[in-house]
């Protein structure tokens, strides 16, 4: 193909040529004829010569040679249909007023990092069925550390010390001629229940645990559940979770969470929108505060979680939840009754930054009336948590994320180490490979 090419090119600059300089002779004519005819052939057989090579090398294996000498062709080793995702996080804050019991002094300043990395591998079956596999590891516990808090401040912090930890491990079908859903294995209850467009990821939204989920829902860690999805309606979505309350894998009928939530999605104004209705039941096992006698009772309670899209770069969100307050989990030092949060996102397109994002959202948590009548001269007040972070899109792979959140009346103004309010400042940097 480059050869008729170079030889089109050619005769049309040999005609050009005639046509122009009409005065040169008939024989420098035929000699620059010929030392061009052979110009072009060696041109010609050069270009073969590459196609070949090409050719060879597209088709040769790619190998990886071993310690034991033996080679594997790559191909062969990587897996097919198997969609890997990776990424890292990394947190530095700084606070005032450190309130923990593990401080040398009163309202100490403390500066913390702390890093993560996720590995996910995800698998599809066609239309019937995916798997999917969490890889975590990490180090650093971050400034929660030093702070005496009813809701941390780093929901991203994996103290693990560098462990690497199946975080999840599940297999999802989906049935034919039937709007169902059905996940079996080591699975996160809080991925079905109480999610948020606006507030429901550490590691690109609010840092702190009760922007992420409600603080007076009892969710363990990942461990073995089942949830089951139904779908009877474009606008209704209802979510049905049981897994291992204690996460022991150990008697997982005995100990139990369960959870149930209905999402209307009534696409106001033709603007996306989420309004979930939550009842949830843990089943380890929890005290009375006014008998302790009674260490084999339920916690309970019910929320709500809201977020809807306003405008093209606004959109806001609304949490409120409840649980008894006459119980605490056994060896919990503390429980908690009502909590809310409000907040909004805006998008950077309205002053020319896509892919940018500002948050804002304040909330209160409120300790249970029980849990204060237990106590000698406790304040147990109200503990409020305002939250801004702005995400700056370095490149499509980096997010930087200046974060900063305002603490007010820390531990219901009872810590041990001071009851003052605490400002924590920090960056957040988000690498996606």
């Amino acid at each position: 193909m480059f050869r008729k090419i170079l030889i089109v090119a050619a005769c049309s600059l040999l005609f050009m040529s005639q046509v122009c300089f009409a005065e040169v002779s008939e024989d420098d004519l035929v000699s620059e004829i010929r030392a061009l005819r052979e110009q072009i052939e060696r041109q010609g057989q050069r270009i073969d010569e590459l196609e070949e090579r090409l050719t060879r090398e597209e088709s040769t294996p790619k190998t990886i040679q071993f310690a034991d000498g033996t080679v594997e062709d790559l191909s062969k080793l990587m897996p097919s249909g198997i969609d890997i995702g990776a990424g890292a996080t990394f947190v530095v804050q700084g606070t005032n007023n450190a309130n923990g019991n593990s401080l040398s002094e009163k309202g100490e300043d403390v500066t913390d990092a702390s890093y993560s990395i996720d590995l996910t591998l995800e698998k599809k079956f066609d239309d019937y069925g995916m798997v999917f596999l969490q890889l975590e590891t990490g180090d650093g516990a971050g400034v929660d550390e030093e702070l005496q808090l009813f809701s941390n401040v780093n929901q991203d912090a994996d103290d693990s010390d560098n462990s690497v930890s199946v975080t999840k491990a599940w297999y999802e079908h989906y049935f034919q001629g039937a709007p169902l859903t059905l996940t079996f294995g080591k699975i996160g209850s809080d991925d079905y229940i109480d999610g948020s467009e606006y507030a429901c990821d550490e590691c690109t939204q609010f840092l702190g645990s009760m922007f992420k989920h409600s603080p007076v829902i009892e969710f363990p860690s990942s461990t073995a559940g089942v949830h089951l999805g139904i779908a009877p309606a474009d606008s209704m979505d209802i979510d049905l979770v049981v897994s291992d309350a204690d996460d022991d894998w150990e008697d997982v009928g005995d100990e139990i969470f369960f959870a149930g939530q209905v999402n209307i999605k009534p696409n106001l104004f033709d603007r996306t929108g989420n309004y979930r209705l939550i009842g949830w039941l843990n089943d380890r096992d929890h005290t009375k505060w006014d008998d302790s006698a009674s260490v084999k009772e339920n916690g309970y309670g019910f929320g709500i979680s809201f977020d809807q899209e306003l405008t093209d770069e606004l959109g806001a969100f609304l949490r409120y939840g409840w649980q008894d307050p006459d119980v605490y989990i056994n060896g919990d030092s503390f429980s908690l009754e009502h909590a809310w949060s409000t907040g909004i996102q805006l998008k950077g397109n309205m002053w020319n930054r896509e892919g940018d994002a500002l948050g804002i959202a304040v909330g209160q948590i409120s300790p249970s009336d029980k849990y204060k009548d237990a106590g000698t001269n406790l304040n147990a007040k109200d503990e409020g948590h305002l939250e801004i972070y702005y995400n700056y899109v370095m490149n499509e792979h980096l997010t930087l994320t200046p974060d900063l959140q305002i603490i007010w009346n820390p531990y219901g103004k009872d810590a041990s180490n001071g009851d003052e309010t605490i400002v924590v400042g920090g960056v957040r940097g988000q690498v996606d490979f």
